[in-house]
């Protein structure tokens, strides 16, 4: 199979847990147990069936993709190599992660056309270049140091916003104001 669809440990993306094979075959033992995507045991996504704790990017990463799985036909797909994504109707509306990037950090890139011009003044925002630029995607980038937890209302706000964005006009009216 081809490198493109493994992680970066060499798993197959759709691989169930750790007892799966490098190939992207189930293995002959039965997983010990079934959590989907999200149980990836030597993976930079940690589960809580093995005891590990989760960082706060981790956890504001889970709570930012279930709150964006409450919009309409929405879906969490691998996005690129070592990226997640959130789409509807097979068009991505954000991007969380980054080419090996450490427990303790999240980078979430979104499209903001209304606030993209604001946004780039906040500390955690990286300058657009681009094409990024050019469409108003934004990247915010959160360190080990950067308190994410507190801009939790901000990024379900983009989150909703870049939904909105990328969403059929139909399913975006959907949305409560």
């Amino acid at each position: 199979m081809a490198r493109r669809f493994r992680d970066e440990i060499g798993r197959h993306p759709r691989a169930r847990c750790y007892n799966e094979t490098l190939q992207g075959r189930p293995s002959r033992r039965k997983p010990a147990h079934e959590f989907g995507e999200n149980c990836k045991r030597r993976m930079r996504v940690r589960c809580y069936a093995h005891g590990m704790s989760q960082t706060p990017h981790q956890r504001a990463e889970a709570e930012l993709t279930a709150f964006g799985l409450t919009f309409p036909e929405t879906s969490s797909e691998p996005a690129w190599q070592t990226t997640r994504g959130l789409y509807v109707r097979k068009k991505m509306f954000a991007v969380f992660g980054e080419n090996a990037q450490p427990l303790n950090a999240l980078t979430i890139i979104l499209k903001l056309p209304v606030s993209a011009e604001m946004a780039e003044v906040l500390p955690f925002v990286r300058p657009a270049k681009g094409w990024y630029k050019l469409h108003h995607w934004v990247t915010a980038h959160f360190n080990a140091s950067d308190d994410i937890l507190a801009e939790m209302d901000t990024l379900r706000s983009w989150l909703a916003q870049s939904y909105i964005a990328v969403a059929p006009k139909k399913l975006g009216r959907m949305l409560p104001a």
